[in-house]
């Protein structure tokens, strides 16, 4: 049944094509002398988005600057940006999508204590509708007739199926960028909320994952719970490396001063393992420094001859488990920084404020890069550190990211959990011969940048509106 608010709005929208998502491609500081500044965002889906000129952009006011860039009317044109009540925002985006989905996705919960679904949930929860809602009324008055709408990711799992109910002329999609859990993890969720979470999402034309594998594993929660798919058509789209962008970018003049940098850190001669990442507990940060500590014990030649470069960028500090991994993280390189160092040799070079400059200078350094996740929809970085590689770059890939599907064959692939796997792998990396490492980097690349962005983002356009 369509209401006559969105009925009406149907009408005079013109919008074609509409993307949803919880944070947009602008945000604003407020400064204390009242003034607002805009940053453009960056990633996968700003990239793609590129690609169409004509598109209305709707997301959720992050923060106070946000919040008070809506109220005075500032903002960019194609960019709707909602001012959701701040307290059903971190309810919705900290209480449910980061601190539930995320972890049933990731399979991060340390299940004899967690997860706990009590009455304080269900108030978190009837938040998270709250929050769909407004994405999904929003977008019914901005949508044109038969409009294209892709709706991204677990926070926005609900808004398919509402917006199904107020516009069923619309073409509607919805793009997971995280795994999708297995049936019998899925199932620590409440019966009706994973199946409210399955409907909504197939309240969508068709639903589209990263990996066969990830989509694979939503058809089995279907066929499980609801008894199949319906009419949902299920798709899979795995996000490239925008190689143009990262190449022109990785010779800019701050990335230099940044290699020069780090070469000094680094010292002369020697041969560095990277890893660059947030601070995210399923990036699998301290297994991967356990398992370069096992590698200096087992293989003591390389002490005074290799550095691991570490950029663990901090992520989600308003919730105490990521505070307290931060901490742990900084506190084990500190650990292995006084067990092996020496005047000259420091083992780990540890930077945890986010710097993409100095990212790409390290990816163009590397002579191993370390991508250890426990669970990992896609990890981008896997993705381009070969593309901007100067001399190759051996990749050492946990066989858990969604990046494995694309590049196992020329990486050498670990088991996340199993930390002296994973330092016999560093140790095969570092003596790799140059040739080898060589071919192989080039097969990644061409691997890594199959589908770039702005196709990746076009061809789910046209097979929305295909089918």
């Amino acid at each position: 049944m369509v209401s006559e608010h969105a009925e009406t709005a149907a009408t005079t929208a013109t919008a074609q094509v509409l993307v949803a998502s919880n944070r947009g491609p602008v945000s604003y500081t407020l400064g204390e002398d009242g003034t607002l500044d805009a940053k453009r965002g960056g990633g996968g889906l700003v990239s793609g988005l590129s690609a169409v000129e004509d598109k209305l952009w709707v997301c959720a006011a992050l923060g106070d600057g946000d919040r008070e860039a809506v109220r005075r009317g500032v903002g960019e044109a194609g960019v709707r940006m909602l001012d959701i009540d701040a307290g059903i925002h971190a309810d919705a985006y900290n209480g449910i999508a980061n601190s539930v989905l995320w972890f049933v996705h990731h399979l991060l919960y340390q299940t004899p204590v967690e997860p706990v679904f009590d009455a304080e949930f269900r108030r978190r929860w009837a938040s998270y509708e709250t929050y769909n809602r407004a994405f999904s009324r929003a977008l019914a008055e901005e949508a044109g007739p038969g409009a294209a709408v892709l709706v991204q990711d677990y926070h926005l799992a609900l808004v398919p199926g509402m917006l199904r109910e107020l516009r069923p002329d619309l073409r509607i999609g919805h793009f997971s960028h995280t795994p999708w859990a297995p049936v019998d993890y899925f199932r620590l969720l409440p019966d009706d909320i994973a199946e409210q979470l399955l409907r909504g999402i197939l309240g969508a034309d068709r639903a589209a994952f990263l990996t066969r594998r990830w989509a694979d594993a939503f058809i089995g929660c279907c066929t499980e719970i609801l008894g199949g798919t319906g009419h949902t058509r299920i798709g899979v789209h795995g996000l490239g490396a925008d190689a143009d962008f990262l190449r022109r970018r990785s010779q800019e003049p701050d990335v230099l001063e940044r290699m020069a940098a780090l070469r000094e850190q680094v010292g002369e001669g020697r041969k560095t393992i990277v890893r660059v990442d947030r601070t995210e507990l399923s990036k699998n940060i301290v297994r991967g420094l356990h398992a370069y500590r096992a590698l200096l014990d087992a293989h003591p030649e390389w002490r005074e001859r290799v550095v691991h470069v570490a950029f663990a960028y901090p992520s989600r500090q308003d919730l105490a488990v990521y505070r307290d991994y931060t901490a742990a993280v900084q506190s084990l390189a500190t650990e292995i920084n006084g067990a092996y160092g020496t005047e000259s040799w420091t083992p780990v070079v540890l930077h945890v404020k986010d710097d993409f400059a100095r990212s790409l200078a390290a990816y163009r350094l590397a002579d191993v890069a370390l991508v250890n996740p426990i669970r990992d929809g896609m990890n981008l970085v896997a993705k381009e550190v070969p593309v901007v590689s100067d001399h190759g770059c051996a990749l050492v890939l946990s066989r858990e990211a969604g990046a494995y599907e694309e590049l196992g064959e020329d990486a050498i692939v670990v088991n996340p959990y199993d930390v002296t796997g994973t330092a016999e792998a560093l140790h095969e990396a570092l003596t790799m011969s140059g040739d080898e490492r060589s071919g192989r980097t080039k097969r990644l690349a061409e691997a890594a940048t199959a589908l770039p962005p702005q196709q990746w983002f076009l061809d789910q356009l046209e097979a929305l509106r295909r089918e």
